[in-house]
């Protein structure tokens, strides 16, 4: 099971957290000159948010760690995985995770736009996965086909809620289209979508390659976030 943070009804925390505070009170960012109010707003949900001390406490990157954490936990699509793939892997919350539930042979190899620090068992690139050159680097460090597909690729937010969605679904295609290219019989594909999930075409493409196809959205997953994920699993390699 994983080591939530335990909530009250109030949403305060019964826990003191590792920089030896109570938590349970609310922090306020004081605005300032030359401070922008998003800014403020993201440093003061920071400070409340438990999966960020959760993050700290355990030693992941990111409290995204959490949230496939428990897509995991519903799924168990993490404990056979042997070879798995992470695209948009920065900071590294989600190889961490796959690196520990995985098992000591288990291999990830990384792709991102930033640079994402070493982790013993993992190859990162640091390359745009939509380029051709992104696609054959990652054939090449792949040996043979693998386990697992993890996307937590999402595009820029553009602040027009109907664009980001188009633009995110744009990733997940491309990521498919490689777990269809790299999977093993059998193997999972697990991908961030936004609000509304995949389109209709795409969602029918992939129940006709996996065994389920299903949406969830985890407890980590901030309640006014439009994000949700796809979980396929099952791949049917003869029917692609």
């Amino acid at each position: 099971m994983i080591k939530r943070p335990k909530l009250t009804r109030t949403g305060k925390v019964r826990k003191t957290d590792p920089r030896g505070l109570t938590r349970g009170e609310k922090f306020r960012v004081k605005t300032s000159r030359g401070r922008k109010i998003s800014s403020v707003r993201w440093l003061q949900r920071q400070l409340n948010d438990p999966y960020v001390d959760a993050a700290h406490r355990d030693g992941y990157r990111a409290r995204s760690a959490y949230k496939l954490l428990e897509l995991d936990e519903k799924f168990s699509f993490l404990r056979h995985a042997k070879s798995i793939v992470d695209l948009g892997a920065a900071p590294g919350g989600w190889t961490q995770v796959a690196l520990k539930n995985c098992g000591k042979k288990a291999r990830v190899v990384g792709i991102d736009l930033l640079e994402v620090a070493p982790l013993d068992g993992a190859t990162f690139l640091k390359m745009d996965f939509t380029t051709n050159e992104a696609e054959a680097k990652m054939f090449e460090l792949l040996d043979g086909p693998v386990d697992l597909v993890l996307s937590d690729m999402a595009a820029a937010t553009t602040g027009h809620q109907q664009t980001d969605h188009i633009r995110t679904l744009a990733l997940v295609e491309i990521a498919f289209d490689f777990a269809k290219k790299t999977l093993g019989d059998g193997g999972n594909f697990v991908a961030k979508v936004f609000r509304g999930g995949a389109d209709q075409e795409l969602l029918a493409e992939m129940k006709s390659c996996f065994k389920t196809v299903r949406h969830f959205k985890p407890p980590a997953s901030r309640a006014g976030s439009a994000e949700t994920y796809l979980v396929a699993q099952g791949f049917k390699k003869g029917n692609v």
